[in-house]
């Protein structure tokens, strides 16, 4: 069966731009529509019946389901809505926010009473019973994150498994041979968080590469017990040298368990964070991969949109990270 993907690559377009030639929902130059046409021509192609129903009924609206696991603020989640609903807005939507723990009943709530036109799901657990339940009730989604079974979603994630590799191979490329990985937070390694299991398994991968030992941490949500298991780590004879942070919200902590070891960064021990927020002021200091949330916010949007013309398509965009510049990684001691 011709699905928009199939007309999209035929065309030398994204899904996006064919389901903005079908709906109206975005100015779209001429010749790019004349194009779209003809490739919808020559495969034949056919919007799905309850896609063209959906479409005579839109409500304009994308809903985020981003339940909130924890009562204190997270400075991620409020950057994602912003950058969601920017993108959404300047693509003719608005955004419906979700932070109830009410999962499944939640967002079948919603795909019933058809108070949105599709959702965009966060907070995406590898094996998300979010993405069945959606399927089964023929709302369409688009997932922030890389779960293991998609059935067909179309998701968009930052690639935290070869940031991990990344992080860990420019420490070991600036000397060091003892690496320690500081993991997110034990709560969402639990709950089998997507971000978390590639993180994971990133660093697992390059301590299977790299020459030197690399110790895995895992974080915790309770400031003060990390400290003290920071503080464990360093105070062992063949203590690393160079830590790469995945909990980069934790990036104070550690600055702060390492001066109370009598450690600076970079002379005594170097790190790079992974997963910082874009032009965060508190990071700039720290050679990191950033976060592209824009892009990700952009990318979710756009499939979302996609996803009520051809439910089954199935974009996958993994973003490859990119590692900035910053002055907290150097050569360890007995290297200089």
């Amino acid at each position: 069966m011709v699905t928009i993907k199939d007309v999209a690559e035929r065309a030398g377009v994204s899904t996006s731009t064919v389901s903005y030639v079908l709906s109206g929902a975005r100015k779209i130059s001429a010749g790019t529509r004349e194009v779209v046409r003809q490739a919808i021509d020559e495969l034949g192609y056919h919007p799905h019946a309850s896609a063209r129903a959906l479409r005579a009924a839109r409500t304009r609206v994308l809903a985020l389901a981003l339940p909130q696991t924890t009562r204190s603020y997270r400075a991620v989640d409020g950057r994602f809505i912003h950058d969601l609903s920017v993108a959404a807005v300047r693509q003719g939507h608005d955004l419906l926010l979700m932070t109830a723990q009410e999962g499944v009943p939640g967002l079948r709530r919603i795909a019933r009473g058809r108070l949105a036109d599709a959702g965009i799901l966060m907070a995406v657990d590898l094996d998300d019973p979010r993405i069945e339940a959606m399927r089964e009730a023929n709302f369409p989604i688009a997932v922030v994150g890389r779960p293991t079974t998609t059935l067909g979603t179309p998701w968009t994630d930052l690639d935290f498994e070869q940031a991990a590799v990344l992080a860990l191979g420019d420490l070991a490329s600036a000397g060091h041979h003892r690496l320690a990985y500081l993991a997110v937070t034990e709560q969402e390694i639990q709950a089998r968080r997507s971000y978390a299991a590639h993180g994971l398994a990133g660093a697992r991968r390059a301590a299977g590469q790299l020459a030197g030992s690399v110790e895995i941490l895992h974080s915790t949500s309770d400031r003060l017990e990390l400290r003290r298991r920071l503080a464990a780590l360093f105070a062992m004879p063949d203590a690393p040298t160079a830590l790469a942070v995945q909990d980069a919200a934790a990036a104070r902590v550690v600055v702060d368990a390492l001066a109370e070891q009598g450690m600076r960064v970079p002379s005594d021990v170097s790190v790079v964070l992974i997963g910082t927020l874009p032009d965060d002021p508190e990071h700039v200091a720290f050679r990191r991969v950033e976060l592209p949330v824009e892009r990700m916010a952009e990318h979710a949007t756009a499939l979302a949109i996609a996803a009520v013309d051809d439910p089954t398509s199935g974009t996958r965009v993994l973003i490859p990270p990119d590692l900035l510049p910053g002055p907290s990684v150097a050569p360890p001691r007995e290297a200089g």
